[in-house]
C-alpha cells in the first residue's frame, strides 16, 4: 500500500486521484486544496482519505506528492519540503512547462526526488467538477526525472503511471518544453489568433461567427481553454514558443507567395503531404501508440440514431472503443466516428454495418 499527497485538486489532480482511487482501491490519499468545497467533494465521493492543512506534516510520510496547484503555489511548497523530504519520497508536478520547476529543482536540491510529471491530456474545462478517472487513460504521460532520481524509483513512479492506463514516456525538460512548444502550447496560440482574427473581420451582423462550419469550430475548439493557464504557458516557454512561431511565420508566408503566384503544384503538395502526415496520427503505429481500428459512417440526424448502431454492434459481441459525433462534414467522410479494439473488430463491423444499409468509411 502507497500513501499518495495532492497539493490541488483541480482537472488534472483531480483526475489522477480518481484514477489511482479506482485501480488500487487500498492506496492512502490524502489531500490539500485552497478551495474548502473542493475537499468538502472529494472526501463526499471517497476520492481521498484525509484533509490536510497548507504545510501539513502527513505530507512527508507520503511516497509520491503531486504538485497539482498553480505553478508559484508549488515552487513555494519546494521551499518548504526541501529540508524535510524523505530521500524515498517521489515528489512531482502536471505542468506544461518543465524548465522553470527543474530550475526550482536544482536551486532546492531535490535532483534525486523529483520526477517532473506531464499528462498529455486535458478539457477546455477547468476544475475538479471536470475531473474524471479515464482522463489520462491511452494518453502520453512525460516524465522528465531529476539528474541524481535513484533507477529504481523511476521504476517504481513509471509502472504507478502505466497502471492508471496513461503511456509513461521519459524525456528530458529541455526536450519536452521544444516538443509540447509545436504539438500542444502553438496549436493554442494559433486557434486563439484565428478566433480574435475572424472576430476583427467579421461585420455587426456577425455573418462570420453564424455560418462558422465544422472546420472553423474543429480547429478552433482548444481556443476556449482556461485564459490563465495558457497565460502562465507562453510567459514559461518564451524561448521555445518564440522559435516554433519563427519557423510557422516563415510558413504562413511561403503559403501566402504560393497562393499569390497560383502555384497549382506546391498548393497541391501542401495539403497532399498535410492530409497524409494527419491521417498517420490516427491509423499507423507511432512509437507507443498502436494503430487506431476507425470507421465513419453516415447516419440519420434522428432520435435513436447512434443507440441503434450500438446495439447492433453489441448484439454481435462486438465492443466498441469509442464512438462520437464528428461534426465536420467539410474534411471528414462521415459524421459518426466509431473505434475498436482491433483490426477484426471493425472488419466485421464494416460488413454488419454495410449489410444494414449504412454507408461506411474506412481509412
Amino acid at each position: 500500500m502507497k500513501t499518495i499527497g495532492f497539493i490541488g485538486l483541480g482537472l488534472i489532480g483531480g483526475s489522477i486521484a480518481r484514477a489511482t482511487r479506482k485501480i488500487h482501491p487500498d492506496y492512502k490519499l490524502i489531500a490539500y486544496n485552497r478551495s474548502r468545497s473542493v475537499i468538502a467533494d472529494a472526501i463526499a465521493q471517497n476520492i481521498i482519505d484525509d484533509v490536510c492543512e497548507e504545510n501539513d506534516p502527513r505530507f512527508l510520510e507520503c511516497d509520491y506528492i503531486f504538485l497539482c496547484a498553480p505553478v508559484e503555489v508549488n515552487l513555494k511548497y519546494m521551499d518548504w519540503l526541501k529540508d524535510s523530504i524523505p530521500a524515498n519520497c517521489i515528489l512531482t508536478d502536471v505542468g506544461s512547462v518543465k524548465g522553470p520547476i527543474h530550475q526550482k529543482v536544482a536551486e532546492c536540491q531535490l535532483q534525486s526526488n523529483f520526477i517532473g510529471g506531464h499528462p498529455m491530456a486535458g478539457s477546455e474545462k477547468s476544475g475538479f467538477t471536470f475531473s474524471s478517472d479515464r482522463l489520462i487513460e491511452n494518453a502520453y504521460y512525460i516524465l522528465t526525472p531529476g539528474e541524481q532520481v535513484p533507477i529504481n524509483l523511476i521504476a517504481d513512479f513509471t509502472d504507478f503511471i502505466a497502471s492508471l492506463g496513461a503511456i509513461p514516456m521519459v524525456l528530458t525538460a529541455e526536450e519536452h518544453d521544444f516538443i509540447t512548444a509545436g504539438v500542444s502550447h502553438l496549436p493554442h496560440i494559433i486557434a486563439s489568433s484565428l478566433v480574435n482574427l475572424v472576430k476583427t473581420l467579421d461585420n455587426e451582423e456577425e455573418y462570420m461567427k453564424t455560418i462558422a462550419a465544422g472546420g472553423f469550430r474543429d480547429i478552433t475548439r482548444i481556443a476556449s481553454s482556461s485564459p490563465d493557464m495558457w497565460q502562465q504557458i507562453c510567459l514559461e516557454n518564451t524561448e521555445n514558443i518564440s522559435n516554433v512561431l519563427d519557423d510557422f511565420i516563415r510558413l504562413l508566408i511561403q503559403v501566402r507567395y504560393t497562393i499569390d503566384s497560383r502555384d497549382a503544384d506546391a498548393l497541391y503538395q501542401l495539403f497532399a503531404s498535410s492530409r497524409d502526415y494527419r491521417d498517420s496520427i490516427d491509423v499507423v503505429d507511432n512509437g507507443l501508440l498502436k494503430r487506431a481500428y476507425i470507421l465513419y459512417l453516415d447516419i440519420a440526424d434522428e432520435t435513436g440514431s447512434i443507440a441503434t448502431i450500438a446495439t447492433t454492434l453489441a448484439m454481435n459481441q462486438i465492443s466498441i472503443k469509442n464512438i462520437g459525433i464528428i461534426h465536420n462534414r467539410e474534411f471528414e467522410q462521415g459524421v459518426l466516428k466509431i473505434e475498436f479494439y482491433d483490426d477484426a473488430s471493425m472488419n466485421q463491423s464494416a460488413l454488419i454495418l454495410t449489410k444494414r444499409n449504412y454507408k461506411v468509411y474506412e481509412r
